[in-house]
């Protein structure tokens, strides 16, 4: 049937069952059979006929639309097909917490998009536990989490080491002293990460840790938010170093400095993927170009 409704839409578009029997290299005869056995098939007449001159009923017209909705989704598969038996990868699921993503997706989806651009990478967040159970259950393929885990039938590489650095703007009181300790914090006005994620946990542990209580304009949970914010209300804001790329702090006029406490805020982020061996090609592509582009920068350290 599929194949009768290829020809019937030719012969819409050629508007005569002669131009389209010689484009379709059949016998007008064979192209008119074709076309009566398809009204039969569907109990209705597409075609008024005025003597050679064809006109679409309004199933007709209806047909036609369907017609062209099959041409397009036949040509989808049979791209994807030709994809598939090519090994490029198609769709793959990323399971990442919000936070995870504005640090690893930026440089992860270049490097990827570039190698594969015609894949399609779909993107599930949520907290760690959360991704962990969705690359578990097959929700995801792959995950990316702030942390090392070891859970019963997955995968845990780890792809690099960050720590959180106090970022202040170049002209706050701050970036006077020669050194910095976590003193300095105590009642110092700061912008932190929303309540119930990783990042405020580790920032809270730290602070009950070292005895301080800082004090608490904002809380917010984008990385690109806060940037923003801190040259305007005059805060400070612990962020993890991965994100502090150069062209970030010299655009926003920002600075990061060093307290030798906050490296015991390091911590390792990772891929995480079924251990099953039952990886897409795509999956598989996804987790080979996020190694190379995160190991191959800890072997450049």
């Amino acid at each position: 049937m599929f194949d009768d409704l290829d020809i019937f839409a030719s012969v819409v578009e050629h508007s005569s069952l002669n131009r389209a029997s010689r484009q379709l290299n059949l016998s007008q005869p064979a192209l008119s059979r074709k076309i009566s056995k398809l009204e039969e098939r569907l109990g209705v007449p597409l075609f008024t006929r005025y003597g050679k001159r064809l006109e679409l009923t309004e199933v007709g017209r209806l047909t036609y639309t369907y017609a062209l909705e099959q041409r397009q989704q036949r040509s989808k598969f049979l791209e994807a097909l030709s994809k598939f038996k090519e090994g490029e990868p198609l769709l793959v699921t990323l399971g990442a917490s919000l936070t995870t993503l504005q640090t690893t997706l930026p440089p992860l989806v270049n490097a990827y998009m570039e190698k594969y651009p015609a894949a399609e990478l779909k993107l599930n967040t949520g907290r760690t536990h959360e991704i962990v159970t969705s690359v578990s259950e097959g929700k995801s393929d792959v995950g990316i989490i702030a942390s090392s885990i070891q859970e019963p039938g997955l995968r845990c590489i780890p792809l690099f080491e960050d720590q959180l650095r106090l970022v202040v703007s170049e002209h706050h009181p701050l970036t006077l002293f020669p050194k910095l300790t976590m003193d300095h914090l105590s009642r110092l006005p700061m912008i932190l990460f929303s309540k119930g994620t990783w990042y405020r946990r580790l920032t809270d542990d730290l602070f009950q840790r070292c005895g301080i209580d800082p004090d608490v304009r904002m809380e917010i949970d984008s990385f690109e938010a806060i940037v923003r914010l801190l040259p305007t209300i005059k805060a400070a804001a612990l962020l993890p170093k991965s994100y502090l790329r150069p062209e970030l702090l010299n655009g926003g006029g920002l600075v990061s400095l060093h307290i030798k406490e906050l490296e015991q805020t390091q911590r390792t982020t990772c891929i995480i993927y079924r251990d099953s061996g039952g990886l897409s090609t795509a999956a598989r592509s996804l987790v080979q170009v996020t190694e190379d582009v995160f190991l191959s920068r800890l072997e450049n350290t």
